[in-house]
């Protein structure tokens, strides 16, 4: 398998893709650690985690540098990213001496109950390439932290910084052998084999929805927990009394943020009618000044998207829209796999720059009258992943905000927000389960009723 660099197109390095056989042999030395890891002492994996803290903060530089080559990331981004990293494994640090039973009365004379917190066993996770570094650890960190072993599948596009540097970060920070294993294959060969492997007893995938519903359906015929993480196209609604200027720099760090190649990024937004030209002016405005290219050059905000494929892809979907009346603000200028920032009006819901996730620098504009149609616009999609809402009536705000069908949104700030205490997680069409702080420490670990008769208990026969 080769290696590309987004922007330059060359090839980094070439590996051998796993076969099904690599994969067996991987879950069975994760099985193999599996009783150990899961009986250590909860102090010695959560000072392991520390020091894979220490190590990535260290090296940021390192990490960055590989996530800008293989990743396409801007030096903004990758900032943001490593320092995610680093919070997630500090977060997770704290999860060994988190796993809380529960002593409970029994409806027996004479009997009580405890209930046990403990880890599933082994753990799979196939990673995706927009934030490999992060959106890898966030499943990593927390299913270590409370004892499970993993086999990890990282994706094509981010075969080092979604799987192998982590292995060796995680090898240098002394974690023993066999608790974190790395198959870098091609999907086609051992996709649905990794998904549905035995040793398998939790799935987690961030990725498109129409891949996640297929490890769905194999992961479900498995009996086994999930995570799915997909997509998303996600409303930035302004009300009448909005803060104009801070909403437009909210929206514009949320639609171009990694080129807009964000689960949580904004894709619609949403403006009342009142205030709708001074926005549209002032949003164009702002991104005609945002600087796009290489993405090794630190004042590059748009870099390249992942490959060719995404070009046409992005570049489709705003022709079409275009076909159908959309109107072109600024952008769709093409130069290798670099887009310009792009910016659509005159949108309608049946387009697909409306209608579908862009994964890309391109958003829509659209004007409406009420609380109410902006509330049946934001909920005109399969998607309910994130969102955002401006407004200076703050229970206004909040209001709306519950009646959007989406499994996160931010009042007076932008769509792409992770914080990794809090639970991150989608309805609808963007997925299933909850990551973050206590919610994914409970969907990392299982309970078991161990009950105790004290006394001869009387049966009926």
């Amino acid at each position: 398998m080769d290696n590309l660099n987004p922007f330059t197109e060359e090839v980094i390095h070439s590996l051998p893709s796993a076969a099904t056989s690599d994969v067996d042999t991987a879950f069975q030395v994760a099985k193999n650690a599996s009783a150990a890891w899961a009986s250590s002492n909860p102090l010695y994996r959560r000072d392991l985690l520390l020091k894979a803290a220490r190590l990535i903060s260290e090296r940021q530089d390192e990490f960055i540098d590989w996530l800008t080559k293989e990743a396409g990331s801007t030096y903004i981004k990758g900032v943001i990213e490593v320092q995610q990293a680093h919070d997630i494994l500090v977060e997770a640090a704290s999860f060994p001496t988190r796993m809380h039973g529960r002593t409970m009365a029994s409806t027996i004379d004479g009997k009580e109950s405890y209930v046990y917190r403990k880890p599933l066993g082994v753990v799979s996770l196939i990673s995706p390439w927009n934030f490999p570094l992060y959106l890898s650890m966030r499943t990593i960190a927390p299913a270590l932290a409370v004892g499970n072993t993993m086999v990890v599948k990282p994706s094509v596009e981010s075969l080092v910084t979604g799987g192998t540097i982590i292995a060796k970060l995680l090898e240098e920070a002394g974690f023993p052998a066999g608790v974190f294993n790395v198959v870098v294959g091609k999907s086609n060969l051992i996709g649905d084999y990794f998904t549905g492997h035995l040793f398998s007893k939790f799935v987690s995938f961030t990725g498109s929805t129409p891949v996640g519903k297929g490890i769905g359906r194999i992961a479900g015929e498995s009996v086994k927990k999930l995570a799915l993480e997909l997509g998303g196209n996600n409303a930035f609604i302004v009300l009448n009394d909005a803060d104009v200027g801070q909403a437009v720099a909210g929206a514009i760090f949320g639609k171009f943020l990694h080129q807009g190649q964000v689960c949580m990024a904004t894709n619609r937004i949403l403006v009342h009618e009142s205030i709708y030209e001074e926005f549209k002016t002032k949003f164009v405005a702002h991104t005609q000044t945002l600087p796009y290219g290489d993405p090794a050059d630190k004042q590059t905000v748009i870099g390249p998207v992942i490959d060719r494929k995404a070009v046409k892809r992005i570049l489709g979907m705003i022709d079409e829209s275009v076909k159908m009346g959309a109107v072109v603000e600024t952008g769709n200028q093409v130069a290798g796999n670099v887009i310009q920032p792009t910016v659509l009006s005159n949108v309608t819901v049946d387009m697909p720059i409306f209608r579908d996730e862009i994964f890309g620098p391109a958003v829509s504009i659209m004007p409406f009258k009420t609380d109410e149609e902006a509330i049946a616009l934001a909920n005109a999609t399969e998607y309910g992943l994130s969102g955002a809402v401006h407004t200076r009536d703050i229970y206004r705000g909040m209001k709306l905000a519950r009646q959007v069908e989406t499994g996160m949104i931010h009042i007076n700030d932008q769509s792409d927000n992770d914080e990794v205490h809090a639970p991150f997680g989608g309805e609808k069409s963007s997925g299933t389960g909850r990551f973050g702080g206590d919610f994914m420490l409970e969907e990392m670990t299982t309970v078991q009723w161990v009950s105790v008769v004290h006394e001869p208990r009387q049966y009926p026969f």
